[in-house]
């Protein structure tokens, strides 16, 4: 899931900005720069280039043109103000270095334009697309030592001690898998010290999981518990990351029963574990939150990956005529449909996703650091040459950031899993009635009828909002769909207190997501006010706070957070 250049709208657009859930997979194992060989999609982008010798001749004259301006002087080229490559004032200052950045800014412009001008299909746009950015983005000359002026001075005002620091950073990095920029020191925080600290404790611990149960911080709290499901990728403690940014802390104060799935960082011992085997495993997590809370009925939220998990476990419950289970039913930044972040080669996407799979088996799983190593490269810009700059070329070592300290805590998916996920991207199974089976039953969204509430964040480059938004056509129910001002994380991690936050709201919600979007209603601040009150009107009376965490034979193991987020 991907984005294609710069998008100043802020929509998030599918139509190029997203790699399909096989794709993402696919490059977990073969590594996301093999993309760079555009294979038969360059072939296609020479042979409609060739068919429209007009429109690039045009472009030609276009670029040289500006490049005779820029050398007189003259071309008004300019940098985005978003675009921090060329914040420094060298940049503008220096008659030189404004010419190169000048040159570079219409080289790009031009390149860009090309690509766009062959009308491809989009999975060769896709493609192309990804291999434009990469290599417009890796050229761009704040990259460059030599032509940095933040990394000229920084070299001068330390006597050269920036070079040889940001040459130890690149020895360091370079040494072992991911092989990008490091984003964050690994000793910038400690979970269970910094992040990951509301009270709490583990009530249960089962091979897969451990499921922690958190003190109530009220006198009352809601009488139907909330249990989370968190992302398989990473680990759980995004939803209760630093004081004041916890998504558990905000919603224990304001009198929620709040129970968190913490899914143990696997290895080849438990190659085998797949769908089903999670799918178990949150049954079990609902059925002890509903033993130690004496209820029959629990609010479930499902997160990324673990909301497609959810989603079909709820299905499950359905077939099986066991649905009341669920009093309402909430997916954060989670993509139900594939459908038009798929490849338009079902057969090429097979053969990939065989031997993807295959690979994985062979280990017994994907290593999270080759996740890690291709999520940075759909961003190159933010996640890679930013830091590039910062750690290589100033020498610096990058600041602290809770939200990329937990993105750089990776873990690994089993085997088994991974196939499935590929599978089920490949075959987009979820959109289909019986595409896809939980627990021995065919899974169909459209009989899940609990309420609904869908976060997603609309400038998202690994879930799209308009991707997100399509679950609303497949559940069944009252759905309540909220589009917020962030990105991927930040749409979760969206405490109160920001003066920039803003999310939309419908009353409807039609078939075309820009429909809604244009009908949607504008709010000020965070989602999580509104969420609460949601889910509180879904959760029952308010009953006397319990004074003692577990119960009905489930009795605390060891403080939140638990030990299986520490597992390495």
């Amino acid at each position: 899931m991907m984005t294609t250049g710069n998008d100043p709208t802020g929509s998030g657009d599918p139509e190029g900005v997203s790699a399909p859930l096989d794709l993402l997979l696919t490059d977990a194992v073969f590594g996301a720069l093999r993309r760079l060989n555009p294979g038969g999609s360059g072939l296609r982008l020479a042979t409609a280039l060739a068919s429209r010798p007009g429109l690039v001749a045009g472009r030609g004259r276009q670029l040289l043109g500006e490049m005779a301006r820029i050398a007189a002087g003259t071309s008004q080229v300019q940098p985005s103000r978003r675009d921090r490559r060329f914040a420094d004032p060298g940049w503008a200052a220096n008659p030189l270095l404004r010419r190169v950045m000048q040159a570079y800014l219409a080289a790009a412009q031009t390149a860009e334009g090309v690509t766009a001008d062959a009308d491809l299909d989009w999975a060769d746009r896709q493609r192309v697309d990804f291999l434009v950015e990469n290599l417009v983005d890796a050229m761009a000359p704040s990259n460059n030592p030599l032509l940095n002026p933040a990394a000229l001075k920084a070299a001068i005002d330390t006597g050269g001690g920036s070079v040889l620091a940001g040459l130890r950073h690149f020895i360091s990095d370079m040494s072992a898998s991911p092989r990008v920029p490091k984003m964050v020191e690994p000793d910038a925080f400690e979970v269970g010290v910094d992040l990951a600290v509301t009270p709490g404790s583990v009530v249960l611990r089962a091979p897969e999981f451990e499921l922690i149960q958190y003190r109530p911080a009220t006198a009352m709290v809601r009488q139907i518990p909330l249990l989370i499901v968190p992302p398989t990728i990473n680990k759980y403690y995004v939803l209760d990351l630093a004081p004041g940014r916890s998504l558990v802390e905000y919603l224990i104060g304001q009198g929620q029963q709040v129970f968190v799935i913490s899914w143990r960082n696997p290895d080849a011992r438990h190659a085998k574990w797949d769908f089903d085997t999670y799918g178990q495993a949150i049954l079990d997590a609902m059925d002890a939150t509903a033993r130690i809370t004496r209820t029959e009925r629990i609010a479930v939220t499902g997160c990324c990956s673990g909301g497609i998990l959810a989603s079909m476990v709820a299905a499950h419950l359905a077939k099986v005529g066991r649905q009341d289970q669920i009093a309402a039913f909430s997916l954060m930044v989670t993509v139900l449909d594939q459908a038009r972040a798929g490849l338009s080669s079902a057969v090429a996407s097979e053969r990939n996703a065989r031997l993807a799979a295959a690979v994985s088996a062979a280990r017994g799983y994907l290593d999270g650091r080759s996740l890690a190593e291709v999520f940075a490269w759909l961003r190159p810009n933010d996640l890679i040459w930013n830091y590039w700059v910062n750690d290589y070329l100033l020498g610096r070592t990058p600041p602290p950031f809770d939200i990329l300290f937990w993105n750089a805590d990776t873990t690994r998916m089993t085997a088994a899993l991974h196939h499935d996920f590929l599978q089920l991207g490949v075959s987009n199974g979820l959109t289909r009635p019986g595409g896809v089976t939980m627990l021995g039953s065919p899974v169909d969204l459209s009989a899940i009828d609990r309420d609904s509430y869908l976060v997603a964040g609309i400038t998202d480059h690994l879930c799209p909002w308009q991707s997100c938004y399509r679950s609303t056509q497949l559940l069944g129910g009252s759905k309540r769909f909220v589009l917020s001002t962030s990105g991927h994380i930040a749409a979760i991690v969206n405490p109160p207190g920001s003066e920039k936050a803003r999310y939309q709201v419908a009353k409807e919600n039609p078939e075309d997501p820009q429909e809604w979007l244009r009908h949607a209603e504008n709010r000020h601040g965070s989602w999580w006010p509104d969420y609460a009150s949601w889910l509180a009107e879904r959760s029952g009376a308010e009953i006397a706070a319990p004074t003692e965490l577990g119960g009905g034979g489930l009795e605390p193991i060891c403080d939140a957070p638990g030990t299986y987020v520490h597992d390495r």
